[in-house]
Parts: structure tokens; sequence; C-alpha cells
């Protein structure tokens, strides 16, 4: 494996930018902001942060970044979205404004806010298929869930079927597909970088 650290961009438009730099950069990537489409060319992964999904959607195109974006991410750029970003990645978002704008990264159906508003935010222990030394703590913030997964979406966690989840009993909230990954939690703001880690993992292995 080569030592050189992989240049990996997070989209700087809104969001959780430098938690999650500063997390590529632990996780031992060089994080990069992007706000250009040019940019884009000099990137090896790309990380679609936290924050408000149809604001990201819409500075995208106001930025002259979605086009661009989703053709280095059809073409092969691997990409890791949490919670906004994940919305973003899907296929198809549910709950959303019908002018929200897809990446079409993952062959996923998401929902939009799906645990609640705000004041339900929470956080738990989760199983996290691909990385090591136990479960993960996630903080959910106006969550997605991931409602469908199509052929070659890989489940890396779900909520745990416990008797007080209630509707969210074994949803999905990780998910892979080839290089392209996607959590509805925030991992960039646990101070755990096992999820960049295997992100990183596979920007190298591409």
């Amino acid at each position: 494996m080569s030592n050189v650290r992989p240049v990996v961009g997070v989209l700087a438009l809104q969001g959780d930018v430098r938690e999650h730099a500063a997390m590529l950069e632990r996780a031992g990537a060089r994080a990069v902001p992007v706000r250009r489409p040019e940019e884009l060319s000099e990137l090896d992964g790309i990380v679609l942060p936290g924050g408000e999904s149809t604001t990201m959607s819409r500075l995208l195109a106001t930025f002259d970044l979605l086009e661009p974006l989703r053709e280095r991410i059809a073409g092969g750029l691997p990409a890791f979205g949490s919670c906004a970003g994940m919305i973003l990645l899907a296929k198809q978002a549910l709950d959303g404004r019908p002018d929200q704008h897809q990446l079409d990264g993952l062959d996923i159906v998401v929902r939009r806010n799906a645990f609640g508003r705000q004041v339900d935010s929470f956080e738990g222990d989760l199983d996290f298929t691909g990385v090591d030394g136990g479960p993960l703590h996630a903080i959910f913030i106006r969550a997605p869930w991931v409602e469908k997964t199509g052929e070659g979406v890989e489940v890396l966690a779900r909520i745990p079927d416990t008797g007080d989840a209630g509707a969210a009993a074994a949803r999905i909230v990780a998910v892979r597909q080839g290089t392209v990954l996607a959590t509805a939690f925030h991992p960039e703001l646990t101070g755990d970088e096992r999820v960049h880690r295997l992100f990183v993992r596979v920007v190298r292995d591409t």
C-alpha cells in the first residue's frame, strides 16, 4: 500500500465541513475543501457532509457542481455521505422537495427526517460491518433512513431491533455500493474515525 496520502475533498458549500476534514486527516488522507467544478479533477475521493439536503442540493446547482459531481461519481470517484450526504447520494428521496436534485450514486430510496424533527435527535450504539473494535457510537440529527436497497447495495448497519425502537427497529442506516458509502448518522461528530478510515481504505484501493 502506498504511503502517499490520498486527496479527499469535502464538499464545502454547507454543513459539517471542518469536522469531516479533521477526521479524514486523522484517517490518513489529505482533506481539501471543494467549492468549484475544476477542483473535482484533483480528487481521489469526496465526502458529502451532514447539513441540510435541500440547501446543499440548490447550492450544487448554483455553483455548477451538480452535473460534474454526478459524472465523476458515476465514473468511479469514491464518495461518502453522512446524513444529508446520504440523501444527496441516493437515487430517490422521499418527503423531499420536488425540485431537489439527486446524485444517483447509490441505488437506494431514503426517507428524509425519518426519525423525526430536531428535538427527536438521539444517540446509540450500532454494529457496523467492515470496522473492527466493537460497536460504533452514532449520533442521529434529523436523520434519514433507507427504505429500499437495489441490487449490489450492501447493508452495513441497522438500528437494533429492540423493544423500545418502535418504527425505527431494524431500519437501515449505513450502506455501501462499490466505492460509495453513506451513513444516516454523523461519524464526524463522535471522535471515532473508524468509518473515515474505512472510506480512506476504499479510496486507496480504487
